[in-house]
């Protein structure tokens, strides 16, 4: 039996400062809510690739886990870089489709830190 190989996972750091957007979004939640995201976030790094219906490709290389929590449907927006799980954006989403502005934010992170 091949022991699996866990992908690492960072967080997206604010350019100059030591902000960690998506880090911050899930401090702010509840315990709960944090724990069913840490279970998805773990599934993903022990077996990816992965796809639905946790994880789904948004294209340029991004993908988006999804979590069910009580009080709705997590998002977050991540892209392997260099071999590691790049966290971007996190958000509870409020409709059917990912909102254009949170997938904005993620491409203009994913760009700036491939630019590193």
């Amino acid at each position: 039996m091949t022991p699996y190989k866990e992908i690492p996972a960072v967080f997206y750091k604010e350019e100059g400062s030591e902000n960690e957007p998506v880090r911050e979004w899930l401090t702010s939640l509840d315990k709960n809510c944090r724990k069913i995201i840490g279970t998805d976030l773990r599934t993903v790094q022990i077996g990816w690739p992965l796809g639905m219906p946790l994880v789904r490709s948004l294209g340029d290389g991004l993908w988006e886990m999804r979590s069910h929590i009580p009080n709705g449907i997590s998002r977050v927006i991540f892209k392997m870089i260099h071999g590691e799980m790049v966290l971007l954006n996190g958000f509870i989403k409020k409709t059917q489709k990912t909102p254009q502005e949170e997938l904005e934010i993620a491409k203009k992170r994913a760009k700036k830190y491939v630019s590193k």
